[in-house]
């Protein structure tokens, strides 16, 4: 919910308190502090026990929504955010592991069909509540809700959910240079889409690649790494799945922009321009419903395979789309964003608990079911940045919308080399 209410938020935001060069970084400063508390979650949950570990990530999440509702300035705001984000990089990645623990293998992907549904409320609420506050133009009052939202949920994980946790407790040790490498190459993406367009952006482009590089040497070698040693054992296909759900959700991305391209290219109100916001995620969230309630293995590989292909279909024709000079121009928009969406709902499910029975270790299998979580985030702050860099470098208007999503019609491809990967491994 709070990813959509932010996204429905931000053009009356940046009207208000200014800062609109910092656009992309409102949702890329969430995802790096997601990131670095997501590979905290399988020792938090063994520490604290789930109740605990669920408690602490709201107060967290409140913490930050509490400070957005007060900045008075963008700058303050991107600090709070970052609160936000390491409650959510808890938030995001203990679901995953509490149903690996608490519940038999033959429900796991029916569970992650009751995130999806979760998910789905989220984006059917979230735009519309981003968008009627946007339209009060007290965008303020989102956060304020959000906080007592978060701190409800707090006190209810205490009351529903178990103190105690069988989770093993050897983690090692916590990777803080794989972190902070992961942060720095980050931060050069994040970089990249404020700097002027030419070579500041193409030098601070190729540093985040390199960084990149540099993340998957180190946490490669580290003694307790940030995804798990598996993911880079040859043959293991746990890499080339971490990859394509990272790819899959780099589609959802493009809903940081979609609020703002809805009201200046579609003529959109706040609340129609919120909710076409989500269009990727409502997609990806209902058709995930039905995908998840698949348990033939053959029909799941098939999935897995279909799910990039559509994602890149959809993409190619919401960006063949933006030049097109008729009243139905929005509607062809909503079509190819929704196809996307729905590739991603398809493979989803799948590819996780498909990462879930990589090991059948309970320390190695622990950590790649959280490292679910971890390796979406990872590629959403990423992809988050990227995305700021396509608009920018595609320039204003329809330009910049088609270049998005081009950019990300191209990521989709990629998808589908990788998915072939994948399955080969995983025969």
């Amino acid at each position: 919910m709070n990813t959509f209410v932010t996204a429905a938020l931000l053009p009356t935001t940046v009207a208000d308190i200014g800062g609109g060069q910092y656009f992309a970084w409102v949702t890329t400063s969430f995802m790096v502090a997601s990131v670095l508390t997501s590979m905290l979650v399988a020792r938090t949950l063994a520490s604290w026990g789930a109740a605990h570990a669920y408690l602490l990530a709201f107060l967290l999440f409140a913490a930050g929504s509490l400070g957005a509702a007060l900045s008075p300035t963008m700058e303050l705001l991107l600090v709070a955010r970052v609160l936000q984000g390491l409650g959510g990089g808890l938030l995001a990645g203990l679901g995953y592991a509490v149903i690996r623990d608490a519940l038999p293998e033959h429900l796991w992907t029916r569970a992650t069909g009751l995130v999806s549904a979760m998910w789905g409320f989220g984006t059917l609420v979230g735009p519309a509540i981003g968008g009627v506050f946007a339209q009060l133009e007290f965008w303020r009052g989102a956060f304020w809700l959000l906080t007592v939202v978060a701190v409800v949920l707090g006190v209810m994980s205490l009351r529903g959910l178990p103190r105690g946790s069988t989770e093993p407790e050897d983690f090692g040790r916590l990777p803080v240079t794989s972190l902070g490498v992961l942060v720095l190459a980050a931060a050069a993406f994040s970089i990249a889409a404020i700097v002027p367009v030419g070579w500041p952006t193409t030098v601070a482009l190729t540093l985040g690649v390199v960084l990149v590089a540099g993340f998957v040497l180190v946490d490669r070698a580290a003694p307790s790494p940030v995804l798990p040693h598996i993911t880079y054992q040859r043959g293991n296909p746990l890499k080339w799945i971490y990859i394509l759900l990272g790819i899959l959700s780099a589609a959802a991305m493009a809903e940081i922009f979609l609020p703002k391209f809805g009201q200046e290219l579609g003529g959109m109100t706040p609340l129609v321009a919120g909710v076409f916001g989500a269009t990727v995620s409502i997609g990806w969230s209902f058709v995930q419903l039905f995908s998840a309630s698949v348990d033939d293995e053959r029909t799941s590989r098939r999935l897995m395979f279909l799910g990039p292909v559509l994602m890149t279909v959809g993409l190619a024709v919401y960006a063949a789309s933006q030049h097109l000079d008729t009243d139905g121009a929005a509607w062809v928009w909503v079509g190819g964003l929704l196809l996307a969406g729905a590739g991603v709902g398809l493979a989803f499910p799948h590819l996780s608990v498909a990462a879930m029975r990589s090991s059948d270790d309970p320390v190695e299998g622990s950590k790649a079911a959280a490292g679910v979580g971890t390796a979406e985030l990872i590629a959403n702050a990423i992809s988050s940045a990227l995305v700021g860099v396509l608009v920018v470098v595609g320039g204003a208007g329809a330009a910049g919308a088609a270049t998005m999503g081009a950019g990300l019609a191209v990521m989709g491809a990629l998808g589908v080399f990788l998915v072939v990967l994948a399955l080969r491994g995983g025969r």
